[in-house]
């Protein structure tokens, strides 16, 4: 799975409809738990959960790290740069009410830190997880990433970290050649690898697309991998039992 972007209703949902069994199954998170939608804590709390409880794998996302960088930090452009683009929404999750006063109608930078101020003392466990997070995870037949790897280079681990939680048309327009494993990615919705939001597979067999765009009103995707091929579930934006 990949791309929760604090949609916890759906992320657990999801779970239960693959049947998710901690004791038969290892569960990999492909990153951004955070952001765009309305309950980035939760979806946070619920991660950590099951990284502590169920040993699931969990990546790190670029809105994870945007979060990451801008909470513990003290740079305007970073600030600026989460907060359009769903920071606002996390702060919200975190603060409540009081953020949705202070950001909406009489914001400072005042405000926005005392804020943080806030964040980092009561969540600091949240934090500190999501800074550590690897930025992938192998297995003898897959690689798992947020949003891909540089095909240009011979030796993938080599890249930038940057561009494991940011690349986007270089690595999906491109054969990979640099690993005979199929690289498993999230970040670039599949609606614009094709026309819907199901889990994308690569003509060439080289690439798997899964984030299925659920915060902008699509889709939660979940590829399962097993001993006779894949299969694929999904929750819709808003989907309830």
């Amino acid at each position: 799975m990949s791309d929760i972007h604090g949609c916890i209703q759906e992320f657990n949902l999801l779970l239960r409809r693959a049947a998710y069994n901690p004791q038969e199954d290892q569960l990999i998170l492909l990153g951004d738990y955070v952001d765009r939608g309305k309950d980035s804590r939760a979806v946070v709390e619920r991660v950590m959960q099951l990284a502590e409880d169920c040993g699931v794998i969990v990546l790190r996302g670029n809105h994870d790290q945007m979060a990451y960088d801008a909470l513990t930090g003290q740079d305007d452009k970073r600030d600026t740069h989460w907060i359009t683009n769903g920071g606002f929404d996390t702060m919200l999750s975190y603060c409540g009410g009081t953020a949705s006063v202070l950001l909406r109608h009489d914001s400072s930078w005042k405000d926005y830190a005392e804020m943080k101020e806030y964040i980092c003392r009561e969540y600091k466990e949240q934090l500190d997880f999501l800074g550590s997070l690897p930025l992938y995870y192998e297995t003898d037949t897959h690689l798992y990433v947020h949003a891909g790897i540089d095909p240009s280079l011979a030796d993938w681990k080599s890249q930038r970290d940057y561009d494991f939680i940011w690349i986007r048309e270089p690595f999906y327009n491109h054969p990979v050649t640099s690993t005979a494993k199929t690289v498993v990615f999230g970040h670039t919705s599949t609606t614009d690898l094709q026309d819907g939001p199901e889990i994308w597979f690569s003509p060439l067999g080289d690439k798997i697309g899964i984030d299925g765009g659920c915060v902008y009103g699509e889709q939660l995707n979940c590829l399962e991998i097993g001993d006779e091929g894949y299969k694929t579930y999904a929750v819709r934006l808003g989907e309830v039992e």
